[in-house]
């Protein structure tokens, strides 16, 4: 029996999204105390661990669902429903499974040794890429960490920033400046000496994501382990053209879905002494909900439709970058205003920290600082448009020619 989420479309889906939702009741009561304290959610990784969610997008043959990107996103988005700081940093290894699931770019025994180490023992795994100086990576800076050359290996010496889960991640890769190749390098890592993390993570939103500094200290990784260009396939880079970063926007339209049905159920609900009814009948509610309704269909037609065509069209994912940065351009952008008007809805008690709408609205203020930046996005749908009209005119004039 399909449920009634348009977007749950068959048997399997309804299995992912009744697993999400499970884990998100319980992740919900364990939010606040989390977000209060800033501490990282450790009890959470350990029900995700039991529940399979770790292993997602795992390659069956390794023991993992195979994940679809569509199926990732609807995990996701259910599963930030509950809570979104946990949402978006294991969204951060499902989405680096799933991506290395398509480019091959680990070397086949790294790979295969570590979907081992997800299965058994919860593994996980991000990329560290940003930096102080450098910003996100995504805008091309030159990584200030540095890989030296040694007997067997390399010797790694940094500071990474926003290094999501690092309290509980035993292994993670990095990027590093290699001087003597003046190219930047690709790494996998274990925790061990020479590694260290600094608690700096102390934010106005999504405090539990244990995003603090990892320190290297001429930390050894053996030259097997430098992951760069020794993939398994023909497609060794890093890229698939940005798929996997669809968990961020489906973390924040979770988020925008809780926070609509929060101020839904409090509309219908409320009834002060001064009406005969709820202030659900009155039509300035109405019309909010409305608009919050058009917010959050809009969004999540748009995330499904991209995730989808992903899946369908692999020939054509070079050229949907843009698209894929405006599902979530559109997402976080339109949980913002969710939010906005759920709090609108509920009016001043919205603001208390007793309830839970004033950490959505600080938890969906993180969006506009994940990859792909609004700027970005912006530049990239402009250039294309620019592209297109141009293209359009040089086949004008070569027809005009030809008559």
């Amino acid at each position: 029996m399909i449920g009634s989420d348009p977007f749950v479309r068959n048997e399997r889906e309804v299995w992912i999204a009744e697993r999400s939702d499970r884990l998100a009741a319980v992740f919900a009561e364990r939010a606040p105390g989390h977000d209060r304290e800033g501490s990282f959610p450790f009890d959470n990784f350990r029900d995700l661990k039991e529940a399979g969610y770790l292993k997602l997008t795992l390659p069956k043959q390794y023991g993992g669902d195979e994940a679809s990107l569509y199926e990732m996103v609807l995990a996701q988005e259910r599963l930030a429903r509950g809570d979104g700081s946990t949402a978006l940093a294991v969204g951060w290894h499902i989405g680096a499974m799933l991506q290395l699931r398509y480019t091959k770019a680990w070397p086949e025994k790294l790979y295969a040794g570590f979907c081992e180490a997800v299965i058994r023992d919860g593994a996980m795994v991000n990329n560290f890429a940003s930096e102080r100086a450098t910003g996100s990576p995504s805008r091309g800076g030159r990584p200030e960490t540095k890989a030296v050359r040694t007997e067997g290996g390399w010797l790694l010496t940094g500071r990474k920033t926003f290094s999501t889960l690092s309290p509980i991640l035993n292994h993670f890769t990095v990027s590093a400046y290699v001087e003597e190749e003046e190219k930047t390098g690709q790494f996998f890592v274990r925790k061990g000496p020479g590694v260290s993390i600094e608690e700096t993570w102390n934010t106005m939103g999504m405090r539990s994501t244990g995003s603090h500094d990892l320190l290297l200290e001429r930390v050894f990784v053996p030259e097997e382990e430098r992951i760069d260009g020794k993939g398994r396939g023909e497609d060794t880079g890093m890229s698939d053209y940005g798929g996997a970063l669809l968990h961020i926007p489906a973390c924040y339209i979770g988020i925008a879905y809780a926070a609509r049905d929060y101020a839904v159920r409090f509309a219908a609900n409320y009834k002060p002494n001064s009406l005969p009814g709820s202030i659900a009948e009155l039509p300035n509610i109405q019309r909010q909900i409305g608009e919050m309704e058009a917010e959050l269909i809009t969004a999540r037609t748009l995330l499904y439709a991209a995730a989808d065509r992903w899946d369908r069209e692999p020939e054509r994912r070079p050229e949907m970058r843009p698209e894929l940065g405006l599902a979530k351009y559109t997402a976080t952008n339109h949980a913002l205003r969710i939010l906005d008007l759920a709090m609108r809805i509920v009016g001043g008690s919205s603001l208390s920290r007793d309830l839970p709408l004033e950490r959505m609205y600080r938890d969906v203020r993180a969006g506009l600082h994940n990859p792909p930046m609004d700027d970005a996005v912006i530049t990239s749908l402009a250039r294309r448009a620019i592209a297109e009209v141009q293209q359009q005119a040089d086949s004008g004039r070569r027809g005009a020619g030809e008559i």
